[in-house]
């Protein structure tokens, strides 16, 4: 077994060799010391993003946690000999440090979602977890990453003193934009999480926990919004299968930049 502090080279992407405790630990830590990180959470759709494109990769290989959040990821990551590693959702990861931050105290910011998204998150998330401290919500004009990642933000978010800011984007949007806003904001740790604010805000209905486990969450999310996601399980599952075969018979090497 290998340690979870490593990371596992999945295509050229270094996702963090962790379970769902040890990724709440590093967060808790970072905010303790006041450590500024940010985390991003990395199903199939990234790291084919991140073959796409060598800024999102690079910007990913530079997260502070990098979390396997689909069960593809956990497999590959335990052919590659880390037993240990776990899924680490980024809906389960929101719902577990805010229910260790009603005892630690810490302050939660939610940017992004669509309208009225991430007001409806934090009235849901309050009903869950009635000693959470949320610092503010905001939710961004639909708009270009240059629009986003403002100054203008960056002071909107500083003022309310938030410990986590959590963004509720698509990916790489979300991703990008961290990593721009990173050295704007005093926050310690910014978490990219994506469609959890759906998800949790009850806008959209998650796949049952049994199509969670077993790698069959994408079926679920690809009969429900059929339109906007095809491209993204049809093209993308298929050749991210082809290349892991690549990589773990050695026919290609993918390097970690």
């Amino acid at each position: 077994m290998k340690s979870g502090a490593e990371r596992v080279n999945v295509l050229g992407v270094g996702v963090s060799a962790i379970d769902m405790n040890q990724a709440l630990e590093r967060i808790d830590g970072w905010i303790t010391v006041r450590d500024r990180r940010y985390v991003c959470v990395c199903p199939v759709h990234s790291i084919m993003e991140c073959r796409r494109s060598p800024a999102v990769r690079s910007i990913f290989n530079a997260a502070g946690m990098v979390t396997p959040d689909g069960m593809p990821i956990v497999w590959v990551a335990r052919m590659m000999g880390f037993d240990h590693v776990r899924r680490v959702y980024g809906p389960d990861l929101m719902l577990e440090e805010l229910e260790r931050s009603q005892a630690a105290g810490h302050r939660h910011f939610f940017y992004g979602g669509g309208p009225g998204v991430a007001a409806r998150l934090a009235q849901a998330l309050r009903g869950r977890f009635p000693r959470i401290n949320v610092a503010g919500v905001h939710e961004p004009p639909f708009g270009s990453l240059e629009d986003l990642a403002v100054p203008e933000a960056a002071e909107l978010i500083n003022a309310a003193r938030p410990d986590i800011v959590w963004v509720g984007m698509s990916s790489p949007k979300q991703d990008l934009w961290m990593a721009r806003m990173r050295p704007l904001l005093d926050a310690p740790v910014l978490i990219a999480v994506g469609a959890a604010f759906d998800f949790l805000s009850g806008t959209v209905s998650q796949a049952p926990r049994w199509m969670q486990r077993s790698g069959f969450e994408w079926l679920y999310r690809l009969g429900t919004d059929p339109r906007r996601l095809w491209r993204r399980y049809l093209v993308d599952n298929p050749w991210f299968i082809w290349e892991v075969a690549l990589q773990m018979t050695g026919l290609r090497k993918f390097e970690l930049a």
